[in-house]
């Protein structure tokens, strides 16, 4: 996956949900290389019962390589996340390997989720963001609430944004 240009010059990419098992894996190939090898995050933690009912997005390369994914919980998988709030849908696992950030691959993800969200009758966005990302998602219109929280090791915030 990492034959992606170094620097962040445009390249022809599509994001589509992932329906079928290919574009899965590739999916969870991105969440592996970012997440598990560049953040330390154990496998165990990583992958978990909700990827079985979650609408995985994924950002490829025109020529097939894999630039990001994400993922969006919605009903009874996201109640957990969510306080159980009806019409919140939980977004995650967002992921872009690093020799494709810079390009747009978050935002056209995000986007995409949110999309997702609309068609299932959503109307809000919940997410948990690493405190790196905080700026990021605030550009998208997601703000920031409750204290911080450590999520595998990692400092975190809830946002949450109207759709």
């Amino acid at each position: 996956m990492s034959d992606v240009p170094a620097s962040p010059e445009p390249v022809p990419y599509a994001v589509r949900v992932a329906d079928d098992p290919a574009d899965r894996a590739l999916c969870f190939a991105v969440r592996k290389e970012v997440f598990v090898v560049e953040q330390g995050v154990p496998e165990d933690l990583e992958y978990d019962a909700y990827d079985e009912v979650a609408v995985h997005v994924l950002a490829v390369r025109d020529d097939g390589v894999p630039l990001g994914a994400g993922r969006l919980l919605h009903g009874a998988a996201a109640a957990g996340k969510t306080g159980g709030e009806p019409g919140v849908g939980s977004l995650g696992r967002l992921a872009v390997v690093s020799a494709a950030r810079g390009l747009g691959v978050g935002v056209a993800l995000v986007r995409a989720v949110e999309d997702a969200a609309r068609a299932r009758g959503l109307t809000a966005v919940q997410l948990g963001a690493q405190t790196h990302a905080l700026g990021f998602y605030e550009r998208l219109g997601y703000e920031a609430y409750g204290p911080e929280f450590p999520d595998a090791g990692i400092p975190h915030r809830a946002m949450r944004r109207s759709l």
